[in-house]
């Protein structure tokens, strides 16, 4: 089976017109999602909560995009127990 995580996540940014947090130690990670409609409802929810700070940005990371599971990888990258 194939999963297809989504890292629903925001903050505050400096700069509305820009994606850069004004605290990464703020960061609110909302959670990880097994597919992109409850990752969406997540984001959505997130984002209504704040939408009277337009400083506030929520945002979907697709993270199966991050590793193609085909491809080998590297002896460093998967360290034996």
């Amino acid at each position: 089976m194939i999963q297809r995580l989504h890292l629903v996540f925001g903050g505050e940014l400096i700069d509305p017109t820009k994606n850069a947090f004004k605290d990464v130690d703020a960061i609110d990670i909302v959670g990880m999602f097994p597919n992109y409609e409850t990752a969406y409802n997540a984001w959505k929810a997130a984002a209504q909560r704040t939408v009277d700070n337009a400083h506030m940005r929520y945002f979907i990371a697709h993270i199966h995009r991050l590793r193609d599971e085909e491809v080998e990888t590297s002896k460093t990258e998967e360290l034996d127990p």
